[in-house]
């Protein structure tokens, strides 16, 4: 993996080819906690996104902004970012025309009529051909070129394609949770590598291959987690248990109120509680109250 600033295209080329192989045979596997790792992922790139709009909400105030809203809340700018990243990687691929309209409007980005062509514009790199992070490159720069101040959907197009010519159903959301890293960042000048500019092409390389390794550590933490989870449901008595334990393995995090028909918020808490206790899962928020659990 890259430990210092690459300068050879080539070995760039090299090192994110090998962290896409490891991630293509993980994805193609389809584990059952799929959902939960791609859903963490694109918690990440929202999270990685908030500068960009000037915002400071973390990882975990991203998560509190989406899972304690009130029944029929506004999630706020914060959380429309995220609700854009979780659409990607919640649905199939690949986006309709529709789905990049209810995505702008989520980012807050004014629409135009080129904005409408870049799914044809997508469609047609995916097919050229090239390698995933150049697809992912071109289509970033198509973004930049009809609206300079869309970056997020710049890199929310740029894995949505990645993932598109890689094949997979899903999208995974990588090159985005890269953003900020310092090995991004041009030589010459010190600034991070925009989508468009001169340098933003061999820097996707190195973003698809940090991006690749680190969703590959996740998805080792979380695959073990899921098994310890599994391992307990035996000992659970709720009758809503299999539920609960179904979207934890296909969400992100789940709040410590969550209902269904059958289970009442005092049972959730009971069962969240005996989860906690026997090593199912992790209580994620590091409070007393308005707790938050997860893989």
């Amino acid at each position: 993996m890259p430990r210092v600033r690459i300068e050879d295209p080539v070995e760039a080329a090299f090192m994110a080819g090998s962290a896409l192989n490891a991630l293509d045979n993980l994805v193609r596997s389809e584990p059952e906690w799929n959902g939960a790792w791609r859903h963490r992922l694109a918690l990440r790139a929202a999270a990685a996104c908030m500068k960009l709009i000037g915002r400071t909400e973390d990882e975990a105030a991203l998560r509190d902004a989406w899972l304690l809203r009130l029944p029929g809340d506004e999630a706020g700018p914060a959380g429309n970012v995220l609700a854009g990243w979780r659409r990607l990687a919640g649905r199939s691929l690949p986006p309709g025309a529709e789905d990049l309209q209810v995505l702008v409007a989520l980012l807050g980005i004014d629409w135009s009529d080129g904005l409408s062509e870049l799914v044809d514009i997508a469609r047609e790199e995916v097919g050229g051909g090239a390698p995933a992070p150049i697809v992912a490159a071109r289509i970033a720069a198509a973004v930049m070129r009809e609206g300079p101040k869309a970056e997020i959907l710049a890199w929310w197009l740029a894995d949505c394609a990645l993932s598109w010519r890689m094949g997979w159903r899903h999208a995974v959301p990588i090159l985005a949770t890269q953003i900020h890293i310092p090995l991004l960042r041009s030589r010459s000048e010190g600034r991070r590598a925009r989508p468009g500019n001169d340098a933003f092409e061999q820097a996707v390389f190195i973003a698809a291959a940090l991006g690749a390794a680190d969703a590959c550590r996740l998805a080792a933490d979380m695959a073990a987690q899921a098994e310890r989870l599994r391992a307990v449901v035996p000992k659970l008595r709720s009758k809503s248990a299999g539920d609960v334990v179904d979207r934890l393995l296909d969400d992100e995090a789940l709040s410590g109120t969550f209902t269904t028909r059958n289970l009442s918020r005092w049972a959730s808490r009971r069962l969240f509680d005996r989860l906690v206790e026997l090593g199912g899962v992790r209580e994620l928020s590091g409070r007393s109250t308005f707790r938050i659990y997860g893989l």
